[in-house]
């Protein structure tokens, strides 16, 4: 069965998460071909195909435009030389499946530091990134910034809610939604203290801290 993924203009971690689903639309064996526009993307996919034992080659169609292609099922771990070279720090954004207590801690809007526009669309992608985990996490803690995440007109409400209805615990700190005068504005999971999130992160077996 052969499977075919437009990628094309997708930022990262899409091409990733759009071609594993596609591979999981495989009954047991087959290919998955995916086009992109740029290198990190190819370098995502590479390295996840290598951590699945996938087989994986990869093109250059053109400018701006390459193919990747897994194989699934009897042909696995069969790579190709013809992959695109890419330097070993290449930057990537691969979902990261971990099996065990895990709890991440958002306490802000922004993902990093630099520019608060880019940092806004980092953290949209994380979470949606997280919400396409194999593993996800057990609870989601949202503080001071973090809270506005869980709020009124947040672009991360569909994620958020995503990710609770797939058994996920998200909690946000009461004091903060006070502070910032959101209170009546929660539109996700439920409304936590300062003790409650200590208890939460000591116990965890993993703390994510984006």
């Amino acid at each position: 069965m052969l499977k075919l993924v437009d990628a094309m203009g997708d930022a990262c971690p899409i091409p990733v998460v759009k071609t594993k689903n596609a591979i999981k639309e495989l009954d047991g064996a087959g290919v998955v071909e995916t086009l992109v526009d740029n290198e990190i993307a190819v370098q995502n996919l590479t390295k996840m195909a290598q951590q699945k034992k996938y087989g994986v080659r990869s093109e250059k169609l053109g400018e701006n435009q390459y193919r990747v292609i897994m194989t699934i099922g009897e042909a696995e771990g069969e790579a190709d030389s013809s992959a695109v070279d890419l330097p070993d720090d290449a930057p990537v954004c691969i979902p990261d499946a971990r099996k065990r207590s895990t709890v991440v801690v958002i306490s802000s809007s922004c993902m990093g530091t630099g520019n608060d526009e880019l940092g806004a669309v980092l953290m949209k992608g994380f979470i949606y990134a997280l919400s396409q985990q194999e593993e996800l996490p057990t609870t989601i803690l949202f503080y001071n910034g973090g809270a506005k995440l869980t709020c009124e007109d947040a672009p991360t409400l569909e994620d958020l809610k995503s990710l609770e209805a797939q058994g996920v615990e998200i909690l946000t700190c009461g004091t903060c939604l006070n502070h910032y005068g959101l209170t009546d504005k929660l539109q996700v999971g439920g409304v936590t203290n300062m003790y409650v999130i200590a208890e939460k992160m000591t116990q965890a077996g993993l703390i994510v801290k984006p």
